[in-house]
């Protein structure tokens, strides 16, 4: 794998984050995607960033790099620090690496050569779910589990997600391009402006419209509008 590592990088004081980021310059391997200097940014952000490796301090206000770990599944972390206590916790939580401060170049690029080979070893694995925000919190939303993806009647920046129990969950300030990039491109296609559907409730359709396998109350199928737009994209996955 010969891409770079897309990095975000948190340190709530600037002359470290802008030292680290002086560093991460310095490494071929490395893409600097963005910089925080408040985890809370950070929160408020990631989920709709396209990232490879946090590269975080531990020691900061409002919240710790550790804690930071449990929104980050799939992710890579690097840690920093300049506090030895937090090795142990570091490691528990399975870091990818554990960074003294002050930071040296050679030091840094030991722990991206890391998250490199974790990455390529992952990257073998198909994932089974998305971590997303919704109505419910921090939620996993399993690829086998959805039906379709519309556009929430009551904010055009939320998704409502029908899953094939029935139930519904929504999908807060989240972009089409975002949810098309992370599902498997095979199971699933957009099919026009506002709905994303998976292709195995596709019973049959026509030029214009999609009938479904899934039923309304009245007992007949649902149905979708097929665009002009997303008709060939469509058209060529459902003749796999």
């Amino acid at each position: 794998m010969n891409t770079k590592l897309k990095c975000l990088l948190l340190d709530d004081e600037l002359p470290s984050l802008s030292y680290l980021k002086l560093l991460c310059e310095q490494i071929p391997q490395v893409e600097i995607v963005k910089a925080y200097n408040d985890p809370r940014d950070f929160l408020a952000e990631y989920t709709s960033i396209d990232f490879d490796v946090l590269i975080t301090d531990i020691e900061m206000p409002h919240i710790k790099g550790v804690e930071l770990v449990q929104y980050l599944q799939g992710k890579a972390v690097i840690f920093t620090t300049a506090y030895d206590e937090y090795a142990a916790d570091a490691f528990d939580l399975q870091a990818i690496d554990y960074v003294r401060k002050p930071l040296q170049l050679e030091r840094l690029r030991q722990a991206i050569a890391k998250a490199k080979l974790w990455q390529e070893k992952a990257g073998d694995k198909k994932p089974l779910f998305i971590q997303v925000n919704s109505d419910k919190g921090k939620y996993l939303l399993y690829f086998n589990q959805i039906a379709f993806i519309t556009t929430s009647n009551l904010d055009s920046r939320d998704k409502v997600v029908l899953l094939s129990s029935g139930q519904e969950i929504t999908l807060k300030n989240i972009a089409f391009q975002t949810l098309e990039e992370a599902l498997p491109k095979t199971a699933f296609c957009r099919i026009n402006k506002k709905e994303l559907i998976a292709l195995s409730i596709v019973s049959s359709f026509s030029h214009d419209e999609i009938s479904s396998t899934l039923q309304l109350d009245n007992g007949q199928p649902r149905t979708f509008g097929l665009s002009d737009k997303f008709k060939t994209n469509f058209l060529q996955k459902i003749s796999v």
